[in-house]
């Protein structure tokens, strides 16, 4: 524990090797930045052995349905491959006609979660069409990550987050981004209230200055914030950086950095 604390990067992208610096590339056309690394398992090694990052969550989003199978078989081999190092979320798609059998699979391969991208997929969070996964996650004590927010598109603002969290009281959702990517202060406005969500500071520290970063982790609660680089859009050490000079108190950073998303992974360590 190079920092003092258990560290966890709870929001992290890899890839396959062949397709890494692709994917990591395309992410940052997506938002109109410069991805700061190439997406590979063996990267994050790296960079959290310099930092002092002790784990990190490992995830890929589906874009289409026939994606899922591949993607959670090979976010399951990279965690079995270096178990000291991840932990893994799956994906699921919600035009998939077999997503019944999906979570059984992706919780036979041992993940813990599973990652929606909304915005990618083009669905929104409160379309019908999600409420299969929802209830399945839920029944299979399974958090869900969703990106949340963007400011350009209306698929997961913070209006039909409300919605989805309100509807689904038993369903453990992680708000990415502090709970709105671009729309930090209508999120936390109309989230913090909910208890069955938890949000990562992920994107969001180098765009919003300290103060308020500091103020949105007491807005949610320290015991409901964990910190997240987004990977490979973000440099995981610059974003530890970031959130160790936001001034919180030594038991908020105890809680943010990793025990919050100890507590929610059932890691022991």
């Amino acid at each position: 524990m190079k920092n003092g604390c258990f560290i966890l990067d709870a929001h992290c992208h890899i890839y396959p090797a062949a397709i890494a610096a692709k994917a990591a590339a395309a992410i940052g056309t997506f938002y109109d930045h410069h991805s700061s690394c190439t997406g590979t398992a063996e990267e994050i090694i790296e960079i959290n052995k310099e930092a002092g990052i002790d784990m990190s969550l490992v995830q890929s989003a589906a874009t289409v349905p026939h994606q899922v199978a591949s993607i959670n078989e090979f976010i399951a081999a990279t965690v079995n491959k270096h178990p000291e190092h991840f932990v893994g979320f799956g994906t699921l798609h919600p035009d998939s006609e077999n997503s019944e059998r999906e979570i059984e699979q992706l919780i036979a391969l041992g993940l813990r979660g599973v990652k929606i991208h909304n915005d990618f997929i083009r669905v929104a969070v409160d379309d019908a069409r999600m409420d299969k996964i929802y209830r399945l996650c839920a029944e299979a004590h399974l958090p869900i990550l969703l990106h949340t927010g963007d400011s350009r598109y209306d698929f997961t603002n913070p209006n039909r987050m409300e919605r989805v969290l309100a509807a689904n009281p038993d369903l453990t959702v992680i708000g990415a981004h502090f709970g709105g990517w671009s729309v930090w202060e209508d999120a936390s406005t109309r989230l913090a209230k909910f208890d069955n969500l938890i949000v990562d500071c992920s994107s969001s520290t180098a765009y919003i200055s300290p103060d308020f970063a500091r103020e949105l982790v007491r807005r949610y609660g320290a015991h409901r914030v964990m910190f997240g680089s987004d990977f490979p859009f973000n440099h995981p050490a610059e974003e530890l950086e970031r959130t160790l000079a936001l001034g919180l108190t030594d038991e908020e950073n105890r809680l943010v950095l990793g025990e919050n998303a100890k507590r929610l992974l059932r890691i022991e360590k």
